[in-house]
């Protein structure tokens, strides 16, 4: 049988080949085909040949093992086609074939640059479907690169001519960029689909509550009638006009007033009523705030019992961990709650509780995050010593191997003096020192050899205070590692100017708040000129706050609709299946003796 189909393939071949040769020749040349034919067979018929037949079948065999995901085989069959020697539309091929190649193995700026050969300026005189490929090729790696806004243009542009499955997913790919963006990109454009699309995800960045969401969506169809997005609503916002508005006019905020936590009680109480006053003078009906101690409770339940009585529909808080974990172990509450903290176990709760904090835990997995965006896959952790800086240290280490990332070393950082000491053992630079004793030892004359640190990491992962991190950089360029990447919780940005503090810290990325890194933001400078305090150390508890009153009448939309994102100052908002908020922070590099904002990167 096997014989008999022999005969068959190689015509294929031959008519793909004779296809190709007899077509009329042109400088654009012609496109590989897909013949009914294996890998093994494309590569045998090519041989040993630079013919463009040849190259045409390797790029054929290259593509097709592509598809059948064998990232490996397709790379080494690319190799050995001679780009110089293609014509324009096979060196697009080639390229975008490449570009694919590059983004399956996470690097999506070796794709974009696959996709800047001087071939794409004649992209447009090729068939739609190889046109159709290498935009969404670009446009896939633009977004891994973090250049959200381009990605949504490039997809915006390529837009009309697909089709089917693909123009949908395209429709909907469209909206998941522009809804990420922050505020500030959210500007009009020279292109009128893209600036519609910035008007929509600004509209509903805008609303507060879901009942003005749903109406500012509604607004803008009607102004927009004919836009893409007006004639064919993204699903999330399908979702979310279907949802039903309940309004919320009763909110419970349950606070400590006395003890270790009262001064943070306090920043979160002023936010919360900065944001209410904020909806008041903006013109929507905000709800009436009843407030309780919660340092004076004798038991929940009672508190329940009353809250209900006073026609509570929300309750904001507790703050204190025990409280939270009280709640979490129960099976059902009698009113939905927010919690101002996180259960200290991570058992499912009951369906009314949901947990939202400023957790050091949720930063150091957004420095996981962010690190793996970057291409980075070797860490090691610096840490304080004691319990936070265990949780900490587990929170990240167990993030990044979850992605597969290699953890190699961690050191708990307790005395400054023994900061350097610790450092040179994380970076293996005493051994570096040993074998260049040794070799002089052998060779019986000095070497002028400098030590080397540890190839093999790829950044240090840092939560600190100020104080320990402004020795970190010194000590890593004396160390011989200045140029190590090192990225870090907010606990080393006190958000208070300092030329001199920054100058040490300089080359260090962070995350933070957009509080503090946003400082120009209207509605920030409003609330800090109300309450001058919001300017202070607690700045991010004030945004805390801020945002619990933004979360509090959405917490069904979330539920709903996990694709949800909120932009609050404490970051990008979502709910996991825990019903717990998570936080995507931006983040900033201390540089010049200044805090420098970075690009945003994929979730």
């Amino acid at each position: 049988m096997i014989a008999c189909l022999r005969p068959f393939i190689v015509l294929c071949l031959v008519g793909l080949i004779a296809a190709c040769a007899s077509s009329p020749s042109s400088t654009l040349g012609e496109l590989p085909r897909t013949p009914q034919a294996s890998i093994e067979q494309l590569l045998q018929e090519a041989g040993d040949s630079q013919s463009e037949e040849a190259n045409l079948l390797r790029l054929s065999a290259a593509d097709l093992a592509y598809q059948q995901k064998d990232i490996g085989r397709a790379s080494s069959i690319l190799e050995q086609v001679q780009m110089e020697g293609l014509k324009p539309a096979q060196q697009i091929y080639a390229s975008t074939l490449t570009a694919e190649l590059a983004l399956a193995r996470k690097s999506p700026k070796a794709a974009l640059k696959a996709l800047q050969n001087p071939s794409f300026a004649r992209l447009g005189e090729l068939p739609v479907e190889q046109q159709a490929r290498s935009q969404l090729v670009r446009a896939t790696a633009l977004e891994q690169d973090g250049q959200t806004l381009a990605a949504a243009r490039e997809r915006v542009f390529i837009a009309p001519l697909l089709t089917g499955a693909t123009a949908a997913a395209n429709h909907e790919a469209i909206w998941s960029l522009v809804s990420r963006l922050p505020k500030e990109q959210l500007q009009p454009t020279g292109d009128a689909d893209l600036s519609g699309w910035l008007e929509l995800a600004s509209a509903t960045k805008g609303a507060g509550t879901l009942e003005t969401q749903q109406q500012a969506i509604s607004n803008w169809q009607a102004t927009h009638p004919n836009h893409p997005a007006a004639l064919n609503l993204p699903k999330s916002l399908q979702d979310l006009q279907q949802l039903a508005s309940q309004p919320l006019s009763e909110i419970a905020l349950l606070l400590p007033m006395e003890g270790r936590l009262a001064s943070v009680s306090r920043a979160l109480r002023d936010g919360f009523m900065a944001a209410n006053f904020e909806a008041q003078q903006s013109g929507q009906a905000a709800p009436n705030i009843q407030f309780f101690d919660s340092s004076r409770l004798t038991s929940i339940d009672d508190f329940y019992r009353q809250a209900q009585a006073s026609g509570v529909q929300l309750v904001v808080g507790p703050l204190e961990k025990e409280l939270v974990t009280q709640l979490n172990n129960r099976e059902q509450l009698p009113i939905t709650t927010l919690a101002l903290n996180y259960s200290e176990n991570d058992k499912e709760g009951p369906p009314q509780l949901f947990q939202y904090g400023l957790s050091a835990e949720d930063e150091a997995r957004e420095a996981s995050r962010r690190a793996w965006a970057d291409g980075r896959r070797s860490a090691f952790a610096l840490v304080p010593s004691g319990t936070w800086g265990d949780r900490v240290l587990e929170a990240f280490s167990s993030d990044w191997r979850a992605r597969g990332g290699n953890m190699i070393a961690a050191e708990h950082v307790s005395k400054p003096v023994e900061l350097a000491q610790q450092i040179a053992r994380l970076l293996k630079l005493r051994e570096s020192e040993t074998r260049a004793q040794n070799v002089e030892s052998t060779i019986g004359t000095s070497v002028d050899a400098q030590p080397t640190p540890r190839q093999d990491v790829d950044f240090i992962f840092l939560a600190a205070t100020p104080q320990q991190a402004q020795q970190i950089k010194p000590t890593l360029a004396f160390q011989y590692a200045g140029d190590m990447a090192v990225y870090a919780t907010s606990h080393l940005y006190t958000g208070v100017y300092n030329q001199a503090q920054y100058q040490d810290l300089s080359g260090i990325q962070f995350c933070e708040t957009p509080w503090l890194l946003d400082s120009s933001d209207p509605t920030r400078q409003r609330i800090s000129n109300q309450w001058p305090q919001a300017n202070s150390g607690l700045g991010r508890i004030y945004a805390m706050g801020i945002d619990a009153y933004s979360l509090a009448p959405r917490l069904g939309q979330l539920k709903a609709l996990p694709s949800t994102r909120i932009d609050g100052f404490t970051g990008s908002l979502s709910l996991d299946a825990q019903q717990r908020i998570q936080r995507q922070l931006p983040w900033a590099e201390f540089r010049d003796g200044q805090v420098q904002r970075l690009p945003d990167t994929p979730l």
